[in-house]
């Protein structure tokens, strides 16, 4: 079956609203992705799909071009790419290349795939960082939304010790992060469901939470906010990521009025660009 791809430059102010429009084709199994062309510059949103492209392209606007893709694995070939790294207390490895790790690290096995999330992007070794450095006696009750690979869901469970929920709203996601969890050796600690948010019975029975992990994007992190303020205990946190630096004030600004205060950041680069995650206390 023939694979393809399609993409269009659009101005970094409409980046995050754009491609919030394209959520639908993810949740039919299209991958959707952005990068930034150059600093402060456009960005490119990019689809990647198989077969028949005639829906895809009748649901999007004008400006989009379109390219056929040689037939190969892209996976094997982003696996054969993902080298193991050391980030915070974990090592993280594919399966196919474990390394070696300095015996005081924890593994973390992740595969790269079609769930987002296997550690080298700057959100995601933000949020490894930060959790290292948490208290566990501040953690007891934690949830990871938009959990993609399941990534840091596995991360706080391998850390602490003991059972961490995650949600994502594409199903394909839940069951890899499930199977991450079960090849990572923590697959009864971990509870994975498909949820938009914390929209899901047994993510919101087990509120107030002690700490809410959101690595997804900053348009997302400020419809949630209402929900996560509602979802942490006073005293609780919330560890943000997946905004740009320029993001950063925005995001801060919306959760002080929703009664949280900043205690930390951590800035990492990926792709020319640098990216914030961060850790916020609710007052």
């Amino acid at each position: 079956m023939s694979l393809w791809t399609a993409w269009k430059e659009v101005p970094a102010a409409e980046r995050a609203e754009r491609e919030r429009a394209l959520e639908f084709l993810a949740e039919d199994g299209f991958v959707v992705t952005s990068r930034e062309v150059s600093r402060d510059g456009p960005w490119r949103l990019e689809i990647f799909g198989e077969g028949n492209r005639s829906t895809v392209a009748a649901a999007l606007d004008d400006g989009w071009q379109w390219e056929e893709l040689p037939d190969k694995d892209w996976v094997a070939e982003n696996q054969r790419s993902f080298q193991p790294f050391a980030v915070g207390l974990f090592w993280v490895h594919p399966s196919h290349d474990p390394g070696r790790p300095s015996p005081e690290l924890l593994p973390l096995r992740i595969d790269a795939g079609m769930a987002f999330g296997t550690g080298t992007h700057a959100t995601t070794r933000g949020c490894l960082e930060m959790l290292a450095r948490l208290d566990p006696a501040e953690t007891e009750r934690a949830v990871d939304v938009g959990c993609g690979s399941g990534i840091l869901a596995i991360a706080m469970a391998k850390l602490w010790g003991r059972p961490v929920v995650g949600g994502d709203n594409d199903p394909q996601a839940v069951e890899v992060a499930r199977e991450n969890a079960e090849l990572n050796g923590v697959g009864s600690l971990c509870r994975f469901e498909h949820a938009i948010g914390l929209q899901h019975d047994a993510l919101q029975a087990l509120a107030p939470y002690d700490l809410v992990v959101a690595n997804i994007l900053a348009g997302p992190l400020m419809e949630l906010s209402q929900a996560f303020a509602r979802a942490i205990r006073p005293g609780g946190r919330a560890l943000l990521s997946g905004l740009l630096l320029e993001q950063a004030d925005d995001i801060v600004a919306l959760y002080r009025r929703r009664g949280f205060v900043p205690e930390r950041h951590v800035d990492l680069e990926t792709g020319g660009a640098v990216w914030r995650t961060l850790l916020l206390r609710r007052s």
